[in-house]
């Protein structure tokens, strides 16, 4: 099941990542760029590097130059996760390509690739819940809360996973046929941003 690789895959880029605990650290990718698995670790290390922008940038502490710094570094790294989704797009649409789809065939409201993201966060979010449900030095209170909460992540991810390998299998069968828009974000580009093409005259 293709789910079952995927979260494996995460919680080793995870693991990996929380050896050092630096977004600064470069990766060491293990599988060899011909591998899905390649993919699948590269995008989740880009989404555990930016949650841990996200937690630096809301320190009330942080100095406002280093915050303008950091907020560049998380537009970055949003580029780079769409991107990498669809770079895995690409992935599925060859594997499928020579999928003869069914005459009543229905379009799924996410594409493969962006339920992978789905569930890399749900990755994130899972060992970061189970460090705070199992957190010596908070209340008991505060474990027993994130325990349940830890619980309802759990659940999600085996419905998610559930979904991610009917639609596979949806797909494979021809009951189902995937559709890929590039996201086309605007803030970036400086064609498309106002506060950017009208800083350039």
């Amino acid at each position: 099941m293709f789910s079952k690789l995927a979260y494996s895959v995460f919680e080793q880029s995870i693991k990996d990542y929380h050896q050092f605990d630096n977004v600064d650290q470069p990766i060491n990718n293990p599988f060899p760029k011909e591998q899905f698995e390649h993919l699948l670790y590269l995008k989740n290390w880009i989404d555990t590097v930016q949650w841990h922008f996200e937690d630096i940038i809301r320190d009330p502490q942080i100095d406002p130059v280093a915050a303008l710094t950091l907020k560049r570094r998380i537009d970055a790294s949003n580029q780079e996760r769409t991107d990498m989704v669809e770079y895995i797009d690409s992935y599925f649409l060859q594997k499928y390509s020579k999928v003869v789809v069914k005459e009543e065939a229905k379009i799924n409201s996410e594409s493969p690739a962006w339920a992978f993201d789905r569930l890399s966060i749900l990755a994130l979010k899972i060992y970061h819940m189970t460090e705070e449900a199992n957190r010596t030095e908070a209340s008991q209170e505060h474990r027993d809360k994130c325990q349940e909460k830890l619980n309802v992540l759990l659940e999600q991810r085996t419905d998610l996973s559930t979904a991610i390998d009917d639609l596979l299998t949806d797909i494979e069968n021809g009951d189902k046929f995937m559709k890929v828009y590039k996201q086309m974000k605007m803030y970036n580009d400086d064609e498309l941003n106002p506060v950017l093409y009208h800083g350039k005259k």
